[in-house]
């Protein structure tokens, strides 16, 4: 198993997808305990939600698991939530706060660091120079992130997430024109409800990639999934009725950041190391 595969576009907009995959190494999968074999936590079907939205996007997706090691997760194990309950760069619970792994059979240091050689690092590295191409190419890239999680986690917060959780860590990932566009669709998207930096202000990939002063733009979209799943426990069904009205509005989204690509590169251009 490769640790990602891309699929290739010539646009401005590189979609990332760090946790849909659910490959787990066999001498990994024996240590798990049986909820751990759930996979719970994975971004079921995000890669099957925006596939199809936008000619000429790129999209980078890690086939490995969470569980082995999280691609949205600071490689020195630094927490992006201090003083919040959060899962760490391997998880050894899940979303719940229960352990994953049978007694004793939790990773150490040493199969951290291989398991971030083996996995994490070729998967970033593909993103690194996919968002390159883009901005050679374009005069700037702009990823998207793309996340879903369970509507009600109450170890990681409190009540019911909203629909369109977007971050981009108080506005310091991208330019304020991407923000407001991504903001402005997801308060008009009907019958869906929408947060700005709220529980989830950007994970690691979009704080790491997200340097608009360079031609960088990230910014993390985490869906509720409530918003495409039939059930949001086992057997984690895609329900295509509810993903065809959240596609037509991601859909929207996508073409308003390509849209807004060559603005940003001739700002660029003409105002070097401007933020927008």
């Amino acid at each position: 198993m490769t640790p990602f595969e891309v699929t290739r576009g010539d646009g401005p907009v590189v979609l990332g997808i760090p946790h849909s995959g659910t490959f787990v190494p066999e001498d990994i999968w024996k240590r798990l305990t049986p909820l751990g074999r759930k996979l719970a936590d994975t971004d079921w079907h995000v890669d099957r939600l925006y596939t199809g939205l936008l000619p000429g996007v790129t999209m980078v997706r890690a086939n490995f698991h969470r569980y082995v090691i999280d691609a949205n997760r600071d490689p020195e194990g630094v927490s992006l939530y201090p003083g919040q309950n959060t899962t760490t760069l391997c998880p050894t619970t899940d979303f719940d706060g229960r352990p994953i792994y049978l007694e004793g059979e939790a990773p150490d240091d040493g199969e951290i660091e291989a398991r971030r050689l083996a996995w994490h690092a070729p998967y970033h590295a593909a993103l690194q120079s996919e968002l390159e191409r883009a901005r050679e190419r374009h005069g700037g890239a702009i990823l998207y992130d793309c996340h879903s999680i369970r509507s009600l986690v109450p170890y990681l917060f409190e009540g019911t997430l909203p629909d369109f959780n977007i971050g981009t860590n108080g506005g310091t990932t991208c330019a304020p024109e991407i923000e407001r566009a991504v903001v402005e669709r997801t308060e008009n998207a009907n019958g869906f409800t929408a947060v700005l930096n709220g529980r989830f202000k950007g994970g690691w990939t979009t704080r790491h990639y997200g340097r608009p002063e360079e031609g960088f733009h990230a910014i993390q979209m985490e869906l509720a999934q409530k918003t495409h799943l039939a059930s949001e426990d086992t057997p984690f069904d895609y329900d295509a009725d509810k993903a065809q009205k959240l596609r037509s509005h991601l859909g929207d989204i996508l073409e308003a950041l390509a849209a807004l690509a060559p603005t940003l590169a001739q700002k660029a251009r003409q105002d070097p190391g401007s933020a927008s």
